[in-house]
């Protein structure tokens, strides 16, 4: 008994000995906050590359696999919608994986998730591919999206470890922006391919550019504190907080999400309007080659090749978000301090929701054969760069609102709701314009986009009212 005391005490000692020569966690250079600038930035494009390689808001993987559904339904004998349906659930999977995902990397890292979960995707890519029956295909395309979707949820926690502060805007900006590109780049490859080869290639592309993202991962470090407080503690001898056990993280994290949609009248509005963005981003999807392959007589890679007029608009928007946020956020900042209210990061999603309708009416009126096929194509870029402005500025927004403690769950049930319309839209989109045709379908879009332009500007007034009803906000 003696010995075990002495024993007790001689470790006690140990751990006050090395508590007291441990240099301050914010000052020490194992903090992510206080990485080299190059540390930093390879660590922000893991996620990035990821993103853009695997996911949301329609990843490479999704977006090229859109031209090749009239293919898949000849060979499998299926009807359009059907042939549809990987589509949809592999972004209702990228709706699903986060809720997972989230919670375990708070518990086991960052980079856990990024090494993990990719590998999988790409497996069940794989097992698309070398399906031979339409079950098949449906059961490998949503297990590849829920594999697929963790890095975009857990990148913006990863973005938040290494910049956080005055740098999070722009951070958060390049990192969706980045994700957005897959949608337009992916139908320029998907289209040709559609074009020259078969629907299978189509998943052997998307398995060498995931292949070659994970890769790109494996240097990658952890950065979240929790994790990184956890092993210095064990190292040094220091006691570690124990874990929240999974059970009750996974219930927590599954059940708050829904809960808030449904009663927190921030979360359910800018929800419904970033899923409404979304879900005319995934339409454009079904929706643009047949316009410009039946109106200008495009091929296949050709009406591939306009999707590059919203990636010219994403990356314009990306500039706009930052520059708006350096002009006018950072500003106000300096002079109000912590005083500054969340409704300051809304300025970006002013100017994109007016421009939201204004590029869909452009497109519907001037995707015809008397006028030249470069004007609907400018009018992408347009609707582009308002959906850009509008997700960055509403993210941030709930970010500021809710906090450390509630923003993931906020985070979560967007995406939820995003995905759960994104994944469905495409399922009626191309029976839309078929019946409507393109000026009124595209007009039917652009009359529900003029119906949201108020949110922003209504929450930018009376958003400090708005926020005492939310029993989650941090006010």
């Amino acid at each position: 008994m003696t010995l075990n005391v002495e024993s007790e005490g001689v470790t006690a000692l140990e751990s006050k000995e090395a508590a007291s020569s441990l240099p301050d966690w914010e000052h020490d250079r194992q903090n992510p906050n206080n990485w080299s600038l190059a540390k930093k930035i390879y660590n922000s494009a893991v996620p990035a590359f990821l993103c853009f390689a695997m996911q949301v808001p329609i990843t490479f993987g999704l977006s090229i696999y859109t031209p090749q559904h009239g293919e898949i339904q000849e060979a499998f004998h299926v009807s359009s919608t059907v042939s549809l349906l990987p589509y949809a659930l592999y972004v209702y999977g990228l709706g699903f994986g986060p809720m997972i995902a989230a919670p375990l990397s708070e518990s086991y890292g960052r980079r856990l998730i990024y090494i993990v979960a990719t590998p999988m995707s790409l497996l069940f890519t794989l097992g698309v591919g070398f399906s031979k029956n339409m079950g098949g295909i449906l059961v490998c395309r949503f297990l590849a999206g829920t594999f697929g979707s963790p890095p975009l949820a857990v990148g913006a926690g990863t973005l938040t470890d290494l910049w956080g502060g005055r740098r999070i805007a722009r951070a958060m900006t390049l990192l969706f922006a980045t994700s957005l590109l897959g949608p337009s780049l992916g139908p320029v490859v998907g289209g040709y391919i559609a074009e020259y080869t078969g629907w299978r290639w189509s998943q052997w592309t998307i398995l060498f550019l995931g292949a070659a993202a994970w890769f790109f991962s494996f240097g990658a470090q952890e950065t979240y504190g929790k994790v990184l407080l956890r092993t210095r503690a064990k190292r040094h001898g220091l006691p570690v907080p124990p874990r929240v056990p999974l059970k009750q993280l996974l219930t927590v994290t599954c059940t708050r999400p829904i809960y808030m949609l449904l009663t927190d009248p921030i979360v359910a509005f800018f929800s419904l309007y970033t899923s409404f963005v979304f879900s005319m981003l995934f339409s454009f999807l079904a929706a643009f080659p047949p316009v410009f392959q039946s109106t200008y007589g495009f091929s296949p890679g050709e009406g591939g090749l306009v999707f590059l007029g919203i990636t010219t608009g994403c990356t314009v928007g990306a500039g706009v978000a930052i520059l708006i946020d350096q002009l006018i956020y950072q500003k106000r900042l300096e002079s109000l301090g912590s005083a500054i209210a969340p409704e300051q990061r809304l300025w970006a999603s002013l100017l994109g929701s007016v421009m939201m309708p204004v590029s869909l009416f452009w497109f519907a009126w001037t995707a015809q054969i008397s006028v030249h096929w470069m004007v609907p194509i400018v009018a992408a870029s347009f609707f582009g760069c308002a959906g850009i402005l509008i997700f960055v500025s509403c993210i941030l927004y709930m970010t500021d609102v809710y906090g450390a403690a509630y923003g993931a769950s906020a985070m979560a049930a967007n995406g939820l709701l995003r995905y759960g319309m994104g994944g469905s839209f495409p399922l009626f989109i191309p029976f839309m314009y078929d019946r409507l045709h393109t000026d009124w379908a595209t007009s039917l879009l652009a009359f529900l986009s003029t119906a949201f332009i108020p949110l922003p500007w209504l929450l930018f007034w009376l958003g400090p009212r708005i926020r005492q009803l939310s029993s989650f906000s941090k006010q």
